[in-house]
């Protein structure tokens, strides 16, 4: 099984995750922030993956440091569960339409992390949460996890639209990315040999 656990704690976080890449969607999600258990969750569910998060932050200061410590844990977590990524398809993309939004993305677990981030999200919040942190988690996330991963919002005017089919379509990719090819039966996707 294809799994990890990551403890993070900081001065500002105190952080446990547990990911299994080959579930069923199951999760247990208390992050402290309302629309980012919202999030994760419709990411467990979308993407198969089993997901436990508990985070205790300061979010009596905000909600940044729990929103990007939790996608540094979760990029740390598919790193360690992906392993050497033997016989993994590699890539993964998904268009997504979401209500009135169309969220593309496009992801590649090539060990270099990058994120390549176009959401135009029109309002500074979502309910109580800050609406820019979305880029800051990805952006932990993809650097953490050492993958390519690009956002592109192809269209779009309501904020939890966008970022919800950001969530789903992301998880999509990484469904189909982390997924094992019987064909490379157990080969390193890359010409280099290594990933």
């Amino acid at each position: 099984m294809r799994q990890a656990q990551i403890t993070r704690t900081t001065g500002e976080t105190d952080i446990h995750l547990c990911l299994n890449l080959d579930g069923t969607g199951a999760n247990q999600i208390d992050t402290g922030v309302g629309f980012l258990d919202h999030m994760l969750t419709l990411f467990a569910k979308h993407g198969r993956f089993d997901l436990q998060v508990n985070c205790k932050g300061d979010t009596q200061v905000d909600d940044h440091h729990s929103v990007e410590d939790i996608g540094i844990a979760l990029g740390q977590a598919f790193a360690s569960a992906l392993g050497d990524k033997k016989g993994i398809t590699r890539y993964g993309s998904m268009l997504l339409p979401m209500d009135e939004s169309l969220i593309l993305s496009a992801v590649d677990l090539s060990g270099r992390g990058l994120l390549i981030y176009d959401l135009q999200i029109p309002t500074e919040k979502v309910g109580t949460f800050d609406t820019e942190l979305t880029e800051e988690f990805f952006r932990a996330f993809a650097h953490n996890a050492g993958m390519t991963l690009h956002i592109r919002q192809i269209s779009g005017k309501n904020s939890h639209h966008i970022i919800e089919g950001a969530f789903k379509s992301v998880a999509r990719s990484l469904k189909t990315a982390v997924a094992v090819d019987p064909a490379l039966a157990g080969e390193i996707p890359s010409t280099k040999g290594v990933l």
